[in-house]
């Protein structure tokens, strides 16, 4: 394991080649006008200086709000679906309805990326915005929608909740 910043890790196996990095942190922040969002400097610093500058934006499966993946996350998934048999019909309308609306974003000089439009009000995002790590991607939340979520958090679901995904099944999956 190998720091890439002040809260960041970089796992790697034992041939050292990264296996993923991590990001911990929620941020609140405001889109412009415009539809720029300043990465904050807690969270830039934590990604290594290869993945400073260019993200993909996509909807979330799962949640009403968008994710934004460094490259190297988003190549992952980009080699898995690429993997998917394309003459499966189910397979390729998932990837054509995951990947549609996908955008390629860039940091300006002052560190901020322009929200596409689209994936904006898919999400709701007005003005005020919330970016929470999700392990080795960045959730972009409406900072109602973000609110509204958290504010189901029931401590005692959750806790049945990872004892089910984290428990394992056996005694041997400790």
């Amino acid at each position: 394991m190998s720091k890439c910043g002040k809260n960041c890790f970089k796992f790697t196996a034992r041939s050292e080649t990264p296996v993923m990095t991590n990001y911990i942190g929620e941020f609140q922040c405001t889109m412009d006008v415009k539809g720029r969002v300043m990465m904050p400097a807690g969270l830039y610093k934590q990604f290594p200086t290869e993945l400073r500058e260019k993200f993909v934006i996509n909807r979330s499966v799962f949640q009403k709000c968008l994710v934004l993946y460094p490259m190297d996350a988003w190549e992952e998934i980009v080699r898995d679906l690429s993997k998917l048999n394309r003459f499966r019909k189910e397979n390729d309308d998932f990837i054509r309805q995951y990947t549609n609306g996908a955008s390629t974003v860039e940091l300006d000089a002052t560190n901020r990326f322009l929200l596409p439009k689209h994936l904006a009000e898919f999400a709701k995002i007005k003005k005020d915005i919330v970016l929470t790590s999700s392990l080795n991607k960045i959730e972009i939340w409406s900072d109602k929608a973000y609110k509204d979520v958290m504010k189901g958090y029931d401590p005692d679901a959750f806790a049945q909740l990872a004892e089910r995904v984290m428990g394992g099944n056996s005694q041997q999956e400790n």
